[in-house]
């Protein structure tokens, strides 16, 4: 009886998670595996499309003639069987194809059109190296991989650890090497060579003492030189005289090299009773392998990242491995740095912020064992660890673990799915978690654990709310409070730092012509242009628009233009005209653009190169200067106005968040917020630093408005370029709905979305809220199906479990 694979094909036109069956060759027969990525013929013509093997079996639902798989594009799995199945439920649980999610698992080394190289790495017979590799180290998989017998000899070689696949895109941003060196001969006919060396040609002796030494070993040249205390001329001159060959050395790219020091690493901090009843439970549950879930409740300053090193070294301890996350690429470098610092060269970094080689090289060395600690962004949840025994999701509260495009997956969810799979602990940690998880603490799904106290026995620092609306009325238009500029002055005169926060970036929120009332707009978007004085454009935040900055209104050629609202760089200038001493640093998404420009201005700024630093949200969290004593936020209402129920939240966590920023050391520390809207709940529990009386005040309305945690969430969303044709697809959507649903189930909309036109496209969504659907899951498995039909044609649907927001 033949083999039949079972294939999930990548068609972007028809995506279906339903595998395709298709025959596989004869020399191939129990050689493939489940994971590994193979090219097959698809449709009536020649074209061929890639995908994986997912499963085999013996019979074909199928009455026609099965075609044969065309090409093996992999020696291994490139998703071993734990991500595999983790595939499968991402895509049944987020809406998804199953072919987006296996893809999400992969570095862009291997989603991109990558050439790939076997190379020789250990002996193999004479024949097979003629026949396979022309005599040559390595051969370019794509000339061979249509031949079964040959990729079949090669499956073999791999098995046995004889070769290896390299995988090269066309920048050139394949594995490193460095030159390495080899010995040529035994150790009795490098004797021999001695005896023809002139009496003073002590290096040559030398090295030929060193080749002895490493026959049949293959040594970087550098670490050759150190060995034999000897200069690179004299191993060319080794090598013009037949002693040893140069090959290349495959060595990894390390983005943090300069931090690891492994003879040198740093001991664990001492614990105080808090953290040590935090360790204990969690420890507890790393030797018992129970998957439990502890939400861990600090204040900023706690401690938190302590409890995370010494849960880690645990599981290391026990011959497991570690996952840590942490929001985003602003947060990394001092976590990363500490987690490095604790467990060198053990930790493996995966962030968007990594070139493609570097985020590739990280991913082998997770996939070969090399890494037992991986430490990363969102995207780092679906890192190939094996045995895992504890994983960690810093600031669980942060919007950026929910992925926005398809898959939808929050990395929460991820999180707890291979904590239940390795049967290991999961700790999610905050100052402020988010009202979903604190609900679950309460009601004993999740484990409560609290670090109540800062470590260094400092109270939190007063907040001082400064209503700006008598500051307007007093002083004019001024981004600055006459408070907020005097305490900036006073740590001047002290030579302590400050750090000022303002959400939004740019010059200016949006230009309007005083004459006709027109502002300019994004001819791609439903939103008003951002000036930016830095490169004299105006800018869309959503689609990447840029025009110059208009002389005259466009709509009716007045002169008198002016620009309204504030961001960084206008922040920036007022700050250089009232205190013309300070040093500022400017962090922001343009600042920041610029591979490795985040470390650089975190790094000046801890080396006290700045007084002021000056930024959006992303400096809000995870930094810790001893010298800051100040924090300043300049409009605590930017996020409030938003249309989202999560507004008042977001706003607390914020404003809780970057006011940990503040007195982290011994140095006492002062907090000021700015607003015009004093009076608000989150404003006034984020100055008491209660989080428990904010708590109880959301939950009480969101419980009144039917949101979550008392109801769960959908948003369908279609999008069209013309706006007739999103309307259209969502209603026909929501007549399924209404006709199909749960009487307790609510349907909200259809309705334009609160930014209706973005990127030349329309866009309309429906949200549903409900307790429990039982036909809920299975319709929008179907209405996901049928929006790839013909009669959607250039119609976008996506649909979004647990959105974070509905605008």
């Amino acid at each position: 009886m033949a083999e039949l694979a079972q294939v999930v094909v990548d068609v972007p036109t028809m995506q279906t998670n339903q595998p395709y069956t298709y025959l596989v060759p004869a020399p191939l027969e129990k050689q493939l595996q489940v994971g590994m990525r193979v090219a097959v013929p698809f449709g009536n013509g020649h074209r061929q499309v890639q995908g994986f093997v997912v499963g085999f079996s013996e019979h074909a639902n199928y009455d026609g003639e099965l075609k044969p798989i065309a090409a093996v594009m992999d020696l291994q799995p490139v998703v071993n069987t734990e991500l595999l199945d983790l595939s499968k439920w991402l895509a049944d649980t987020t809406y998804s194809f199953w072919i987006s999610c296996l893809y999400t698992m992969l570095p862009n080394m291997l989603k991109s059109k990558t050439q790939r190289f076997v190379q020789v790495v250990d002996e193999v017979d004479e024949q097979t190296y003629f026949d396979l590799f022309g005599g040559k180290d390595e051969c370019d998989l794509a000339e061979l991989q249509g031949d079964p017998a040959k990729v079949k000899q090669l499956l073999k070689l791999q098995r046995a650890k004889k070769v290896e696949i390299d995988y090269r895109v066309t920048d050139r941003a394949h594995a490193k090497t460095v030159t390495g060196i080899t010995p040529l001969l035994n150790f009795e006919q490098l004797e021999d060579a001695r005896t023809s060396l002139h009496p003073n040609a002590h290096a040559q002796n030398r090295l030929l003492s060193y080749l002895q030494s490493i026959v049949g070993q293959t040594v970087k040249q550098t670490t050759a030189e150190q060995q034999a205390q000897l200069r690179a001329a004299t191993f060319n001159q080794g090598a013009k005289k037949g002693w040893l060959k140069k090959v290349p050395v495959e060595v990894y790219r390390n983005p943090y090299a300069q931090l690891i020091d492994d003879d040198h690493l740093e001991q664990p901090l001492p614990l105080n009773p808090d953290q040590e009843r935090v360790v204990q439970a969690v420890d507890q549950a790393i030797d018992g392998q129970r998957s439990q879930t502890f939400l861990l409740q600090g204040v900023t300053g706690s401690g938190k990242t302590e409890v995370y090193l010494q849960t880690i070294a645990r599981a290391l301890d026990k011959g497991q491995t570690a996952l840590m996350l942490v929001p985003e690429i602003s947060l990394t470098p001092q976590i990363v740095n500490r987690v490095r610092r604790r467990f060198g060269s053990q930790v493996a970094v995966l962030h968007s912020g990594l070139s493609n080689g570097e985020r590739y090289d990280e991913w082998r060395r997770i996939n070969s064992g090399d890494a037992r600690v991986v430490v990363g962004a969102r995207s780092a949840v679906f890192a190939p660890l094996d045995n895992i025994g504890v994983i960690i999701l810093d600031e669980e509260h942060e919007t950026s673990y929910k992925q926005d495009d398809m898959p939808r997956y929050h990395a929460r969810e991820v999180a707890k799915w291979r904590s239940r799979f390795h049967h290991a602990p999961l700790i999610l940690g905050s100052a402020t978690p988010i009202l979903e998880s604190r609900a679950r603490a309460l009601k004993g799904v999740y484990q409560l654990l609290r670090l109540p106290h800062r470590v260094n026995q400092q109270p939190l620092p007063p907040i001082e709310v400064v209503d700006m609306r008598p500051e307007v009325q007093r002083r004019g238009e001024s981004n600055f409070s006459t408070k907020l500029l005097e305490e900036l002055d006073r740590r001047l005169q002290r030579h302590e730092q400050s750090i000022l926060m303002l959400n939004r970036r740019g010059f200016s929120s949006f230009m309007m012509c005083r004459d006709c009332g027109e502002v300019l707009k994004c001819p791609n978007c439903d939103i008003s242009l951002t000036l930016h004085l830095d490169t004299r454009t105006m800018k869309c935040h959503y689609c990447g628009h840029e025009e110059p900055i208009p002389q005259v209104c466009p709509n009716c050629h007045s002169r008198h233009i002016r620009y309204y609202g504030t961001g960084t760089e206008k922040v920036e200038q007022e700050l250089h005209q009232l205190l013309p001493a300070a040093r500022i640093i400017r962090m922001d998404v343009d600042t920041t653009r610029r591979k490795g420009m985040h470390e650089k201005l975190l790094r000046q700024f801890g080396h006290q190169q700045a007084d002021i630093l000056l930024g959006t949200q992303m400096i809000a969290k995870g930094l810790d200067f001893p010298n800051v004593t100040l924090v300043g936020v300049l409009n605590a209402d930017t996020g409030l106005g938003l249309p989202d129920f999560r507004a008042s939240e977001h706003t607390f966590d914020l404003l809780s968040q970057v006011s940990g920023r503040a007195g982290r050391a011994n140095k006492q520390g002062q907090v000021i917020i700015q607003t015009f809207n004093p009076g608000h709940y989150a404003i006034k529990d984020a100055q008491a630093h209660d989080y428990e009386r904010f708590f109880r005040h959301e939950m009480k309305l969101r419980h009144q408005a039917g949101y979550p945690p008392y109801y769960y969430t959908v948003r369908l969303m279609a999008s069209h370029p013309e706006e007739a044709q999103a309307a259209r697809a969502m209603t026909s959507i929501h007549q399924q709905l209404v006709a199909n649903l749960a009487p307790s189930t609510i349907i909200l909309g259809p309705t334009p979305r609160a930014i209706a036109r973005m990127k030349r496209r329309y866009y309309y969504q429906i949200v549903i809220k409900y307790k429990y659907d039982p036909h809920l899951h299975d319709l929008l498995q179907q209405i996901l199906q049928e929006t790839q039909r013909k009669e959607f044609k250039d119609v976008q649907v996506s649909i979004d479990p647990d959105p974070q927001y509905f605008m």
